[in-house]
């Protein structure tokens, strides 16, 4: 009866699905795709220049360079600031290496609205800190991006955002939640900072988020049937297996 029991157990195990790492969801009369991976599973990595030196640019360029080596891409999205030649203007850590330093200086747009922050990986573990802290932290990540501004710093909103912010778009960002899962979330429609962070620190329980960019946000997600193509595209943060 005991062997039985195993039995049963494995098979359904077995044939029980895998869960969606990406999901659709509502917070506060907005919609929202939202995609999570545990840091210490999934491998998460950054890409941003080809063999031969070249930007990727899209998601479809990523997939069949990465189909050509056997490599499978199952997650994407773009992953912070870029300059017209699609490559980083803050810090970039792909594979150990440092493509671009840190960047602390300041000046206009959405980047310097400070205190802006990095995403990073070291040692298996997600982490997300605006700037400076990091810079104090002394950690050599596995991978690295640079964005900003912050959205949740410490589990609060961006001081310099507005409830009623009238500049609305298209939005994507990333967190850490309290478990150590990397969330990643992209709005479906246009929405304000403050409305954003908001979703990340109250429905995704992320004490510390980083915006990664407006207006050219894209997701790949097959689970969803969905590769966005509509922008060129400069770092891209995804999972490979």
């Amino acid at each position: 009866m005991l062997k039985s029991l195993l039995a049963a157990l494995v098979l359904a195990f077995a044939v029980a699905p895998a869960q969606a790492a990406c999901e659709a969801a509502n917070f506060e009369g907005e919609g929202y795709t939202v995609c999570s991976f545990d840091p210490g599973e999934d491998r998460l990595a950054l890409f941003n220049l080809d063999a031969a030196g070249q930007p990727y640019g899209s998601f479809a360029a990523l997939s069949r360079a990465l189909a050509a080596d056997g490599k499978d891409l199952v997650f994407a999205m773009n992953a912070g600031m870029f300059g017209e030649d699609l490559k980083p203007i803050g810090l970039y850590v792909e594979n150990g290496k440092q493509g671009h330093k840190i960047n602390r200086r300041s000046g206009a747009g959405n980047f310097h609205l400070k205190p802006n922050g990095v995403f990073y990986i070291a040692g298996g573990k997600a982490f997300v800190q605006e700037t400076e802290a990091y810079v104090k932290s002394g950690r050599a990540p596995d991978m690295a991006t640079q964005s900003g501004p912050m959205l949740v710093i410490n589990g609060k909103i961006h001081p310099k955002f507005s409830a009623d912010g009238d500049s609305r778009k298209r939005r994507n960002g990333v967190g850490v939640a309290a478990d150590g899962r990397v969330v990643f979330a992209i709005s479906d429609g246009f929405v304000n900072f403050h409305a954003f962070a908001k979703l990340f620190r109250d429905r995704l329980d992320c004490r510390n988020a980083l915006f990664l960019d407006g207006s050219v946000s894209s997701l790949h997600a097959p689970e969803l049937s969905r590769s966005d193509g509509f922008f060129d595209l400069g770092p891209i943060v995804a999972v490979v297996r």
